[in-house]
């Protein structure tokens, strides 16, 4: 099961908070381009107290499914009604550092995922000048130093032997713009791409 039999106070609750999460800001620096998101820490504030005020708590657990580290995230309300839902954990081994990576990184977007919690930008859209013009989008250009600095991390963790780094490199590559990630992916070496295409699949 993955939910209470009866959900519609907590259905009631969860409408109630949402009309006060404004969205989780974007304050975490990415490593290799000029760009922010939101950390778990930033996705917590943006909804702990919303939650708490209508009687609804969100709880993480990880357990094993199928051999493999899953998050259980639990949205529960004060009257017993709850929902959950279940993502996996793709670390590349068993080691501390990729599974608390993998964890959190689940742990983030499962949380967003069952309050329906967006990341925002920390300056408005407005401010930014976006053509708006879907029928005449404009040609993206692609910044040749960040795509080398992104490639140059790709291959570290590649060298690292940390698939969940390369796949969190080329999530946020793909959400600069698909341009962006395809020029990273153009300009790796032969053999870096068959290791990520070989243990990282998903990535690219």
């Amino acid at each position: 099961m993955n939910q209470s039999e009866n959900i519609n106070e907590l259905a009631l609750a969860l409408s109630k908070a949402q009309a006060g999460i404004t969205g989780a800001l974007k304050d975490s620096a990415n490593p290799f381009f000029k760009s922010k998101y939101a950390d778990l820490a930033s996705c917590w504030d943006a909804c702990r107290r919303q939650l708490t005020d209508n009687g609804l708590s969100v709880i993480q657990t990880t357990d094993l499914a199928d051999g493999m580290v899953v998050v259980r995230t639990t949205l529960a309300h004060s009257s017993g009604q709850w929902i959950a839902g279940v993502l996996p954990v793709k670390a590349k081994d068993d080691g501390p550092q990729a599974q608390g990576s993998g964890i959190t990184y689940a742990r983030r977007y499962a949380l967003a995922a069952i309050v329906g919690l967006a990341q925002i930008d920390d300056d408005a859209e407005a401010a930014q000048g976006r053509n708006t013009d879907h029928f005449n989008p404009p040609q993206i250009k692609v910044d040749t130093k960040k795509v080398n600095a992104c490639a140059k991390l790709v291959i570290e963790a590649v060298d690292a032997d940390n698939a969940q780094l390369v796949r969190e490199l080329f999530g946020e590559a793909k959400d600069a713009s698909p341009e962006f990630a395809s020029a990273v992916w153009a300009s790796l070496p032969t053999s870096i791409k068959n290791w990520v295409k070989d243990n990282a699949t998903g990535a690219a």
